[in-house]
């Protein structure tokens, strides 16, 4: 399995390749279940959340949002145009939106197009502002990941450009001014692209995550490692922080995952065969333990995270890109 990124003039491409005879696994300690009901484009899928359970959010390129064990505001598929594939000057193939975040209230979510920038507002998420390319829309960077702040009113946009460096651009209450890639090295470059970022409990911080595995810390973030110079099976993909914020895990590709500072290793998917790579990962809010998604939908349980359903084997206009976590128990 393997992610690519084709950062040439006029092309902006999130492809994958994935095994062409996969299994979909159920065993001890991870879990892929399909719960019955309303799939397609845009669909809401949720499953009956047991008290005290965190729940988790799906995002698909075409922005479509599956819930599990967590509130429904609705999707960005119900508008043809929000993350249509392709674009006149880039291979989209699977649409456009590649990455969400939600409220840490969880009373609501963002939906991020990488293609143009801009940042539709489910429930109680308010728009605090896009990227601008400052020319047109048609240009690099695309926009690949984005951070809520601990109030909820700002958040961080991770974009990649043509040299392959992460910037960020800050909206709403974001602090503004912590440095990213391109500043951190000078504009000298890096070995991978930028694929996550993620923000310190304070709002004060945030870490990016590049495909190679590299980690850069910023603000009051800490640096705890990484695997930027291993040689890895398969590209890093996704990010996630402890609660705590004193440590994070890289999920790859192929499904493994990499755990740092006070983030516990519970287990991976390194080894098995999978129906999709591995395209996100979400921590717990209760520490005990984060989920993986997979490509097809698949949602894979990890330590003490419930596993609430998923969307293997169901009908999918578009890959699924990212999974967000959301605390139970919160108003909505």
């Amino acid at each position: 399995m393997e992610r690519t990124s084709d950062r040439t003039a006029g092309t902006g491409r999130r492809r994958w390749r994935t095994a062409a005879a996969g299994v979909v696994l159920v065993a001890a300690g991870l879990g892929v279940l399909t719960v019955p009901g309303p799939a397609g484009a845009g669909a809401a899928v949720v499953s009956h959340q047991p008290g005290g359970e965190a729940g988790y959010r799906l995002v698909a390129g075409d922005g479509g949002v599956f819930a599990f064990g967590a509130p429904f505001h609705g999707s960005a598929a119900a508008s043809p145009g929000a993350c249509p594939p392709n674009t006149s000057d880039r291979e989209m193939p699977e649409g456009e939106c590649w990455s969400m975040a939600a409220l840490p209230g969880g009373g609501g979510y963002w939906v991020l197009n990488a293609y143009n920038g801009v940042v539709m507002a489910f429930g109680a998420a308010q728009s605090y502002g896009n990227r601008v390319n400052g020319e047109a829309a048609d240009l690099w960077p695309n926009s690949v990941a984005m951070a809520p702040t601990p109030t909820g009113r700002g958040y961080w946009i991770l974009e990649d450009g043509l040299s392959g460096m992460g910037t960020v651009d800050a909206f709403g209450d974001a602090a503004t001014g912590l440095g990213d890639e391109m500043s951190a090295t000078g504009g000298t470059g890096v070995n991978g692209v930028p694929v996550a970022i993620v923000a310190t409990p304070s709002g004060q911080g945030y870490w990016i995550a590049d495909s190679d595995g590299g980690v850069f810390a910023f603000g009051d973030a800490a640096f705890y490692g990484s695997m930027g110079s291993a040689e890895l099976a398969a590209p890093v993909v996704a990010m996630a922080a402890t609660p705590s914020g004193h440590g994070y895990w890289l999920a790859a590709a192929d499904g493994g995952v990499f755990a740092f500072g006070d983030a516990a290793f519970s287990g991976s998917l390194s080894g098995h065969d999978l129906n999709g790579p591995v395209s996100g990962i979400a921590a717990d809010p209760s520490g005990a333990g984060y989920w993986l998604a997979a490509t097809d939908g698949g949602v894979f349980a990890f330590g003490g995270a419930p596993f609430l359903g998923s969307m293997a084997e169901e009908p999918l206009t578009q890959p699924v890109f990212g999974i967000t976590a959301t605390p139970a128990a919160l108003p909505v």
